[in-house]
């Protein structure tokens, strides 16, 4: 008998797109519309509840530049910039 194992690929970021130097990361929270206000994403990111780049954030304010990734409930966000059209 003949098995074929898959690795299984970890879900796609979801890209958040921004048009400026780096964004906060409360801020991409609520862009990215998993937050509905700034107060909820403070609480979660507080609550060490989201991970920046592979690591635990409890900073509000951490600045997320283009290439940056942040998870919450085990979905992964890419911070990407807007490509000039």
């Amino acid at each position: 008998m003949k098995v074929t194992v898959k690795k299984k690929t970890p879900d796609a970021a979801i890209p958040v797109v921004i048009g400026t130097e780096f964004i906060k990361l409360e801020s991409a929270m609520k862009l990215a519309n998993i937050m509905p206000s700034g107060g909820s994403a403070k609480m979660v990111i507080q609550d060490s509840l989201v991970e920046v780049n592979g690591e635990i954030c409890t900073m509000r304010g951490k600045k997320l530049y283009p290439g940056d990734r942040f998870t919450f409930e085990g979905q992964t966000y890419l911070i990407t910039i807007h490509a000039a059209q």
